[in-house]
């Protein structure tokens, strides 16, 4: 088995998905995986993939979101590591089964909710990504409001399982993001 590409996991998820919103998602959670691998002086285009194919069941089994994962993956040839790492980011949520133990399977995890929160204040901003500030940003956050269906909850779990500031991953999705802003339609 090799390593994931980003190549790879995109000609994969488009056998499983058709919905423009998802794909889009995928990307941003992807642009938000290599900043965090960025940090973690991980293998950025490997976090990235795993991160692109993190909803890989979600479009044909919405109501049962990380249940359908390895069936999906295991005939692809994908390693069981990046199979536990992407049903790590349904844990407590959708499943039990893979609670996150790796800093991928915890950034995982954690940017999954929050890219929504960036995206949504990207939306509302005529300069999109452009010069996103930090505090500007967490002030978004802090309004609960505001992206209403991104869960501030899953998203602190995330930051005290990381051991991070928030700040800090805030910003690693800032920047990923912004990275790939012409991908993310900004």
């Amino acid at each position: 088995m090799s390593t994931l590409t980003l190549k790879r996991a995109k000609e994969i998820l488009a056998k499983h998905t058709t919905e423009p919103h998802l794909f889009l998602h995928a990307a941003a959670v992807s642009a938000a995986m290599g900043a965090m691998a960025d940090h973690f002086g991980a293998d950025k285009e490997h976090w990235e993939a795993v991160g692109y194919l993190h909803d890989v069941d979600y479009e044909k089994y919405p109501d049962e979101h990380c249940h359908h994962v390895r069936e999906l993956l295991e005939p692809e040839g994908i390693d069981e590591e990046d199979i536990r790492a992407i049903l790590s980011h349904g844990w407590g949520i959708t499943t039990d089964e893979a609670e996150p133990e790796t800093d991928m399977e915890k950034s995982l995890f954690t940017v999954d909710e929050l890219t929504g929160i960036v995206q949504a204040y990207a939306l509302m901003r005529p300069e999109k990504m452009d010069g996103m500030a930090l505090k500007s940003l967490k002030k978004k956050f802090k309004d609960k409001r505001f992206a209403a269906k991104c869960s501030r909850d899953i998203i602190q779990r995330g930051f005290a399982m990381l051991g991070m500031e928030p700040g800090e991953v805030m910003q690693c999705c800032i920047d990923g993001m912004t990275a790939h802003k012409e991908e993310l339609g900004f």
